[in-house]
């Protein structure tokens, strides 16, 4: 038995899909980051209405990563059989109900702006700002989704070098836009948050609009023709709702658990929450990297899955562990160590805020050591391998049963911050121990393809002719 897998093209594709993955989350990462820092100039009230306005963006994008979640492991599985025309055909199912997704939810917002920023923030300055910023990024919502599910599909035939570059073009036409429209320069009108939601709006439509014309006129793998995202397909439709309930439940907890952090640690003086904003900032650029590596496992364990190739994936799986374990321990060492520079990059903090942050922040560099293989077995391994409804159950469990309750209670005994933040990172721990039985059973390998009738590729039998 090998604990590391000698196939050497195993550990090229990991890189070579992996740094796209990882590089376009920090496009991501940074694109939030300058909107941030450019509308802060604004005032408080300003700050706060884009804010209150994202998290409705926080939501759509829960939903959207969950289709596009169901989108990269069923076709990841049927690249490995080389069923392109069947990837194409979940493809259309993926981008049909993401659309249909955004233009809800982007209807809702248009019409309803201010109800729906008052339930969340009932200020008035913030509920003004909030609607002006709202009213116009939503319109935004169906190029996002689109362009979540089309970068799925990419990455599922081992293309996510272009989710990269459309993301960047993105983030640059949305910083570019912001300077002009946010501020007045180059001869526009300063329109303030309604400049920042324009450039967002802008910047989706332009990722949206390169992501088409790439694979319709560029890509050579998916073939695809603008009538073949208008098909549809039952057999492959049930497939796609029997995964993807469990991986959009799945996204709803991790949603529920983020807001509810965010709820307990609230409660706490503000010392408190800057210090757990900043860990929580350290914690995401820790993050990236690991599912950026979680997603290159996923797309090669859906691959080798769906070939059939039991006994090389069972190999991949243990050099996985092992691989991602030792990443881990590195990830949490440099935490620990950058902690101190990291915190001094936030010198107008006060001293309380900064200790506070410093404890934080050494819960993390532990925790983040269980996330890293965590992640990388449950979500790169079990759930790219076809088991999706054991994620979801594990994950449900620990947030309502374990981090939840025990976060409360630690609040509400008025316990030190950093016990409560352990109490809200212990999954990441206890999760391991689940993630090695689970793993090693080996029993997590289920082949979600099928044989699909050998039909015409034109549109009113889902698909399009290769080229």
């Amino acid at each position: 038995m090998r604990f590391l897998t000698r196939d050497k093209t195993f550990y090229t594709a990991l890189v070579t899909l992996a740094i796209p993955v990882v590089l376009q989350n920090l496009v991501a990462f940074a694109v939030n980051f300058t909107d941030n820092l450019m509308v802060s100039s604004l005032g408080d009230g300003a700050v706060s209405g884009v804010y209150v306005g994202n998290q409705l963006h926080m939501l759509i994008q829960i939903f959207a990563n969950g289709l596009g979640g169901v989108v990269l492991v069923l076709a990841a599985q049927y690249w490995g059989r080389g069923d392109v025309r069947s990837i194409r055909r979940i493809t259309a199912i993926g981008v049909q109900l993401a659309v249909l997704l955004g233009l809800a939810a982007g209807l809702a917002c248009r019409a309803f702006p201010a109800g729906i920023v008052g339930l969340l923030a009932p200020g008035d300055e913030v509920v003004a700002s909030g609607a002006a910023y709202l009213s116009i990024v939503c319109l935004s919502y169906p190029f996002f989704c689109l362009s979540q599910a089309l970068i799925a599909a990419l990455r599922s035939v081992e293309s996510p070098h272009v989710g990269l570059w459309v993301s960047l073009l993105g983030f640059l036409v949305n910083v570019s836009l912001n300077w002009l429209l946010i501020f007045g320069h180059g001869g526009f009108p300063a329109l303030g948050v309604r400049g920042a939601a324009m450039a967002t709006l802008i910047a989706r439509v332009t990722e949206c609009a390169v992501l088409l014309v790439y694979l319709f006129r560029f890509d050579g793998k998916l073939g695809l023709r603008p009538a073949a995202l208008f098909v549809t397909d039952r057999t492959l439709f049930g497939d796609f709702v029997r995964c993807g309930i469990p991986m959009i439940c799945g996204q709803i907890v991790w949603g529920l658990n983020t807001m509810s952090n965010t709820a307990i640690l609230g409660r706490y003086p503000a010392s408190v929450i800057t210090a757990a904003s900043l860990t929580n900032t350290m914690n995401t650029l820790a993050y990236i990297i690991m599912m950026g590596m979680a997603s290159a496992v996923g797309i090669i364990t859906g691959k080798t899955v769906g070939a059939g190739k039991t006994e090389l994936m069972k190999e991949y799986a243990r050099t996985t562990q092992l691989l991602f374990l030792t990443l881990g321990v590195m990830t949490g060492l440099g935490v620990w160590l950058l902690r101190d520079p990291f915190i001094a990059l936030y010198g107008g903090i006060t001293p309380e805020a900064a200790a506070c942050a410093r404890q934080l922040i050494g819960v993390l560099s532990v925790t983040v050591v269980g996330s890293c293989y965590e992640v990388a077995c449950l979500d790169g391994l079990v759930k790219a391998g076809g088991d999706v409804s054991f994620v979801f159950k594990n994950n449900t469990f620990f947030v309502l049963c374990v981090v939840l309750p025990s976060a409360i209670v630690a609040a509400s005994l008025h316990m030190p911050a950093w016990i409560v933040f352990a109490c809200l990172k212990c999954d990441q721990i206890l999760k391991c121990f689940v993630a090695v039985v689970k793993i090693n059973r080996f029993n997590w390998m289920k082949n979600l393809t099928r044989d699909m009738p050998d039909a015409p590729d034109t549109p009113e039998h889902g698909g399009v002719p290769p080229r």
